[in-house]
């Protein structure tokens, strides 16, 4: 059975990961057109959603170092899957978009397979 620190540990980096996500996109919608200017760059690189994205990207990697240092990858790496439940609920909640009963299927389906995959 996966220990729950592993399984805390995943949840943080999972989190971290959708952060990253969301910050991105926070980034990106206060920018215009892509191009590839100097000024472009700058703008990017002194946004504070990007560089929060960047923030939360490094301390995922940094984590999910440790994750995999000590645990078995193939049960490991499935359990990631968490962001993609914490990506349709930001979706929602930050972004304020409409989520099908599809994707609520879908993020059912998910969690029953994380349960199987941290039962392993």
């Amino acid at each position: 059975m996966f220990q729950l620190k592993a399984a805390l540990l995943l949840l943080l980096q999972a989190v971290l990961l959708t952060a990253t996500q969301v910050f991105m996109k926070l980034g990106v919608k206060r920018i215009g057109h892509f191009e590839w200017t100097k000024k472009y760059f700058k703008e990017l690189l002194f946004n504070w959603p990007m560089l929060a994205c960047g923030f939360c990207g490094i301390a995922a990697m940094v984590l999910w170092m440790v994750i995999l240092k000590k645990n078995d990858f193939s049960q490991a790496y499935p359990l990631t899957a968490v962001s993609y439940i914490l990506a349709l609920l930001a979706g929602l909640m930050i972004f304020n978009e409409s989520v099908t009963l599809n994707r609520w299927i879908g993020v059912v389906i998910i969690m029953i397979g994380i349960y199987f995959v941290a039962k392993a």
